[in-house]
């Protein structure tokens, strides 16, 4: 029989994989609200709504890629973090011998898969501790193909196929956010989520990038001018008419958000963290002592993320 700790970070693993949270399914509805009748755009997203709906209904993957399994705890001083990473792989591999996640971790020079996600690196675990009694559990399962179509950018930096070139200001970084999306084009499974960090180095810069992720779309950026940043990305790129799976359309982007980090004078690195429209990420709060789930996370649409200074 599983721990406490091993059977409730299951129960996470389960809806993450299967559950499509509150905030992107009513971005996904407000796509499928503005796009033509009969298009193929709106096609894509009333196929997608009916793959949500069976995933839910079943305990099924949303996605065949149940993607890179990374946890992001917030724990109290003290917390062991050694016994939650032995539970968390205990339950990864309960979770992909039971169907919620398909065997995804191989082996990168032999290409052997390990068959239950366990191996150097697979799961990813992000620990941060807070003043707070509670434990904050968020993971996110980040397929392949959006993945894939992340970028970084140095800048300045030329872009010779739009006939433009990226500063180290605010119009440089949205330059480098919407080339990110033009050329993901549909590949990345678009309608997208968009993560960005400006600043930090190469490393901090794509962490940072793909926590932005965590947050729900309809959150407030605290700075205005990131704020102000997000909404204008958000804006040109669904202009762009790449739309769904790239088949055309007003639904590219269901939202971007930005964080920025300080960096070194020499560097500017704008990083770009795409996920695609089944963007699975949720959440437990748990009990320390005990390792009960006490609520879940990204029940409501407008939710706010962890407020431990991302």
């Amino acid at each position: 029989m599983p721990d406490t700790l091993s059977a409730s970070l299951l129960d996470l693993i389960r809806r993450t994989s299967s559950d499509l949270p509150a905030d992107i399914r009513r971005a996904l509805q407000s796509g499928r609200e503005k796009e033509a009748r009969g298009s193929r755009a709106l096609l894509a997203l009333d196929t997608i709504d009916c793959n949500i709906g069976t995933a839910e209904a079943e305990s099924a993957p949303i996605c065949q890629d149940t993607g890179m399994i990374k946890f992001y705890v917030h724990h109290p001083v003290g917390y062991d973090t050694l016994r939650f990473e032995e539970s968390a792989r205990a339950a990864v591999a309960e979770g992909t011998a039971i169907g919620y996640l398909r065997q995804n971790s191989v082996d990168s020079l032999t290409g052997k898969n390990t068959g239950n996600n366990l191996g150097p690196g697979t799961p990813l675990f992000h620990f941060q501790a807070w003043r707070r009694p509670d434990v904050d559990v968020r993971l996110m399962l980040k397929g392949g193909g959006c993945e894939n179509v992340g970028a970084q950018y140095s800048l300045p930096m030329e872009f010779p196929e739009l006939g433009k070139k990226a500063g180290r200001d605010a119009e440089g970084v949205k330059l480098a956010v919407l080339h990110a999306i033009w050329k993901a084009q549909g590949k990345g499974c678009a309608p997208g989520y968009i993560g960005v960090c400006v600043g930090g180095d190469r490393a901090s810069g794509l962490e940072v990038a793909k926590e932005q992720l965590l947050r729900v779309v309809g959150d407030t950026n605290p700075d205005p001018a990131l704020a102000a940043l997000e909404d204008e990305c958000a804006r040109i790129a669904n202009g762009l008419g790449i739309g769904p799976m790239g088949f055309g359309g007003d639904t590219t982007v269901l939202a971007v958000k930005i964080a920025a980090r300080n960096r070194l004078p020499a560097s500017f690195f704008v990083s770009v963290s795409y996920a695609c429209w089944a963007h699975r990420r949720r959440g437990v709060v748990l009990d320390p002592a005990t390792d009960a789930i006490t609520g879940w996370l990204y029940e409501t649409p407008d939710e706010a993320a962890p407020d431990a200074g991302h």
